[in-house]
């Protein structure tokens, strides 16, 4: 093969493998469903069922009018960065992202954070990271 054909056969190729999962993807009318096990919850902790109780996230809400005070606390020692919570997140009822916190495990001796909504109500979401046992997820009512 001469080194032209090679080179245009290996950049047609290329283009291909990106657009033809684009154009399958289009042409589908289902949605992909997202799978619970990026994340663990107190009902389903997968292999960290004795976990649950350092890395579950309790979130608090406290209102004041139309404004919402949300506590997020993983009760979660913060060991520098031998093992630490790494961030808080905040998703709203369609899980859309909110805000988010992240801790500074040589300066930050609890994995507290605080949130303010204004004029929200429905159901919150909180993740809790932690560096060696994933992701978890908690949720409330505001």
């Amino acid at each position: 093969m001469k080194r032209r054909d090679f080179i245009r056969l290996t950049v047609a190729s290329a283009g291909a493998s990106l657009m033809i999962p684009t154009l399958s993807l289009a042409a589908s009318d289902k949605q992909v469903a997202v799978s619970s096990d990026i994340y663990y919850t107190k009902e389903s902790p997968g292999r960290w069922a004795g976990k649950v109780t350092t890395h579950l996230p309790a979130i608090e809400i406290t209102k004041a009018g139309d404004d919402a005070t949300v506590k997020i606390v993983t009760a979660h020692e913060m060991k520098a960065y031998e093992h630490y919570i790494v961030k808080h997140v905040l998703l709203d009822k369609n899980y859309k992202f909110i805000d988010e916190y992240l801790f500074n495990p040589t300066k930050d001796n609890a994995a507290v954070s605080t949130f303010t909504l204004k004029n929200y109500s429905g159901t919150v979401y909180a993740l809790s990271m932690c560096n060696k046992h994933d992701l978890w997820l908690n949720s409330a009512e505001v």
